[in-house]
């Protein structure tokens, strides 16, 4: 216990660790709130292309700062030549997408490949006056967290932070239905770009701790992770955060301990938070979904069920039921007519079940898929005795305009190859309120 003890003390002592831990936890609480509209607007990859835009901005800020005043790595001057290399990689992005038949993800590629070879060119060129460590650029470095770069996350931090609460209404509004906000007025392309703007600021002030790479993870996975677990977006937002937190403390932790890279150690973390929400999640889960899909009754089975209580044309027992319809395993019957029962497709009678107005409905619509069936399979030749099998097989096949189509195909036949009649499409109420005449059945 001691040890245990020792080893989450012990980092909280040193400079570099604390430095570490608040200039991650400012830049995770607004990825976290930020990121879920970017989810949300599924606009993960302009994420990426910002922070890949990045080192040519760095690198113009750089020499201009080198060049115009002598001063070398200066932090503002490389923050704002960023912020704004990302702010032309987004036009750029805008404009060719508008002016060209290429799709607006096949520019992103394009565009952030084609800035970023740009700023790698400059460095290379310009050697001699900027002194810029690409593989820190890259992986990051969130052991090394200077003073500026916690200045710099924490003006970002609560500047796209007091963005997000005071036009909170208008994101939502957005981006859940922009042809909406933009019938009430709101200008869907200014929050657009005010959005993009605040994914700038989160990704030039992250990147200098994170790195390139990570940045967009720090960006995503959070708000992916809360996306599992919440269908709301202001708890969304909350959740993200958090998680974001949780990853750069876990990371941290998980680095000094391994005494592995910071930035890497802190995206494992974070990736280790999504897989084990992404199979415990209670609605959204893994695990909910496989119970889920183990306690539903398939669809077969309860068309099975509605065609033969239509063709014993009355109460129809149990045990009829158990003799026609074929089931999965033990028990599913029994899950299916108390399910069938709930959703007013049968109702129960002493001796057995019978169909309401809505089950014939539907049991009429298998019919005559059933029967439209027959009648294909007669027309290309299969043989008499393997009709009927065949187009029970089939007749579950009726989405889609798929029984419209064998329909036309042949002709809008009235009767099927044994002279029974085909159920009308979109029959109402029959005699005494079947859904189909009796001597359709």
């Amino acid at each position: 216990m001691n040890f245990l003890i020792q080893a989450l003390w012990a980092p909280l002592t040193e400079t570099y660790f604390q430095k570490a831990l608040i200039g991650g936890c400012a830049v995770a609480l607004v990825s976290g709130a930020v990121g879920s509209l970017v989810v949300l607007r599924r606009m993960a990859f302009l994420g990426d292309a910002l922070s890949h835009a990045m080192i040519a901005g760095v690198a113009g800020g750089y020499l201009a700062m080198k060049l115009l005043f002598g001063v070398e790595a200066y932090a503002p001057a490389m923050l704002l030549g960023s912020l704004i290399a990302a702010i032309i990689t987004v036009a750029l992005i805008g404009v060719v997408s508008k002016v060209s038949r290429v799709k607006e993800d096949t520019v992103i590629g394009i565009m952030y490949t084609g800035v970023f070879a740009l700023g790698v060119v400059v460095v290379s060129i310009f050697r001699q006056y900027i002194h810029i460590d690409l593989m820190h650029f890259i992986m990051g470095d969130i052991l090394g967290v200077a003073d500026t770069d916690l200045w710099a996350s924490a003006i970002v931090s609560a500047s796209v932070l007091t963005i997000l609460v005071l036009f909170f209404r208008h994101f939502q509004l957005a981006s859940f239905d922009p042809i909406m906000a933009a019938s009430t007025g709101l200008p869907v392309l200014l929050l657009d770009y005010a959005l993009t703007g605040c994914v700038s600021m989160v990704v030039v002030s992250a990147v200098s701790m994170v790195g390139v790479i990570l940045v967009v993870g720090l960006l995503i996975t959070p708000a992916a992770t809360a996306y599992l677990l919440s269908d709301r977006l202001d708890k969304m937002m909350a959740l993200a955060s958090l998680f974001g937190v949780t990853s750069v403390i876990g990371g941290l932790y998980l680095c000094v301990w391994l005494d592995s890279a910071g930035g890497g150690a802190v995206m494992l973390f974070c990736t280790l938070q999504f897989l084990v929400v992404l199979v415990l999640a209670p609605r959204y889960g893994l695990l909910a979904r496989w119970r889920r899909l183990r306690n539903m009754i398939p669809q077969q089975v309860v068309e099975d069920v509605l065609i033969t209580i239509l063709r014993q044309k009355g109460e129809t027992p149990l045990k009829v039921l158990q003799q026609f319809v074929q089931v999965p395993q033990p028990g599913s019957l029994w899950k299916a007519v108390k399910q069938m029962e709930e959703e007013g497709l049968i109702e129960p009678l002493p001796q057995g079940y019978r169909l309401t107005v809505v089950g014939e409905k539907q049991a009429a619509n298998v019919l005559r898929a059933h029967r439209l069936w027959e009648s294909y399979l007669a027309s290309i030749g299969t043989p008499e005795e393997a009709v009927h099998p065949t187009a029970h097989r089939l007749e579950h096949i009726h989405g889609a305009g798929t029984v419209e189509y064998l329909d036309q195909k042949l002709g809008k036949p009235e009767v099927d190859p044994h002279g029974q009649r085909i159920p009308r499409r979109g029959n109402g109420a029959g005699k005494k309120g079947s859904a189909i005449d009796p001597e359709e059945q």
